[in-house]
């Protein structure tokens, strides 16, 4: 297939960076375009990033060469590219504006912001889970008055390490939820070099991350209806959220009540069974085995395990019966790849295969 040009929105962040290690030589996409804050514009994209490229692999020579772009430059945008990838740093109502002016202007948005999640009408997406919400696109091209732009964005990091283990078992009818999820520095764009102070400490808040891992799961299993995405109703989750020293990797400790109660065996067998439709149609990002369980106590862990099927799988360890609960769980997600970048590549890979993402 020609490969579609793609833009990054946000080029110089962390979450832009990642982007560009995982497009620099991809089946589906090039990079067409980056695009970044006025201060960065008119500079090669090596002297806007200068030493906070923050990355393990070295910068692409091809890339750090490219010019940047100012991002307010809309028109200018939708002369390079296909579509965007967005991961700006702006408050939550100038990227929900910014992200929709995108769109207007017939430039398809694949988004790894927050402030969309919760519009109705735009499909928040973990591929193996809800594909079927990209359907959604149609009411939202209706409402912004558009033909070919639209905005699609992947869920919260945290939830990608204990959603994918709760969706196989969804048959048996979850009731309520407790986590506790334990963040890598990675998730506020830091590295220890720059934030020494987490180094011996765990942080027991983050901002606004406990309100998305309580609802926007439930956004991703609600129901496809005239009036947009309605989310579950009839599931509870709490959620605690910290902050650890540890550079990438998030885990999570779950406590599940169900309806339906099943066995160790049930659950296992379904874990490792589950797969969605990118495993179907093989899409260049999707992991072969989503879940990867681990019989180990001591597993899993996140330097040893984060980058399991390229850091796009899902890992399962210590599942045990629960004195409150039914059950209870640890979950590892890779924050950077499966919960950013990486899950917004495969969402748009979801889109290309699906017929919405084209030249």
């Amino acid at each position: 297939m020609e490969k579609l040009k793609v833009g990054i929105v946000g080029a110089t962040g962390m979450v832009g960076q990642r982007f560009i290690t995982l497009l620099a030589s991809h089946p589906y996409f090039e990079i067409a375009g980056l695009f970044a804050s006025a201060r960065s514009a008119g500079k090669s994209y090596g002297e806007a990033v200068g030493s906070r490229w923050k990355m393990a692999a070295p910068l692409p020579e091809k890339i750090a060469a490219m010019p940047v772009f100012d991002a307010a430059d809309v028109a200018g945008i939708k002369e390079k590219v296909d579509f965007v990838f967005c991961a700006v740093n702006m408050d939550k109502e100038e990227t929900r504006a910014f992200e929709e002016k995108l769109a207007r202007a017939e430039i398809p948005v694949v988004s790894n912001n927050s402030a969309h999640r919760m519009t109705p009408d735009v499909p928040m997406i973990m591929p193996e889970i809800n594909p079927e919400h990209t359907a959604v696109i149609l009411q939202q091209r209706k409402r912004l008055g558009t033909t070919r732009g639209f905005i699609a964005v992947k869920p919260n990091c945290s939830i990608q390490s204990y959603v994918p283990l709760l969706h196989p078992l969804m048959r048996f009818e979850p009731t309520a939820v407790f986590v506790t999820t334990y963040q890598a520095i990675s998730g506020a764009g830091k590295t220890f070099a720059d934030w020494p102070e987490i180094l011996d400490n765990v942080i027991p808040f983050i901002g606004g991350e406990e309100e998305k891992s309580e609802k926007e799961p439930l956004k991703i299993w609600g129901a496809l209806t005239e009036n947009g995405i309605i989310p579950k109703t009839d599931l509870t989750i709490s959620a605690q959220c910290l902050r650890v020293p540890v550079s990438d990797g998030h885990m999570a400790a779950s406590f599940v009540k169900f309806k339906k109660k099943p066995s160790r065996e049930e659950i296992l067998a379904a874990w490792k069974a589950y797969r969605g439709q990118p495993q179907e149609l093989e899409l260049p990002s999707a992991p072969k085995q989503f879940i990867t369980y681990f019989e180990d106590d001591f597993r899993p862990q996140t330097r040893l395990d984060r980058m399991t099927e390229n850091g796009m799988g899902i890992c399962a360890g210590r599942l045990r019966e629960d004195p409150v609960f039914d059950w209870k769980f640890v979950g590892l997600s890779h924050n950077t790849l499966r919960g950013a970048a990486g899950g917004a590549v495969e969402v748009a890979e979801l889109l290309v295969r699906q017929g919405w993402l084209a030249k």
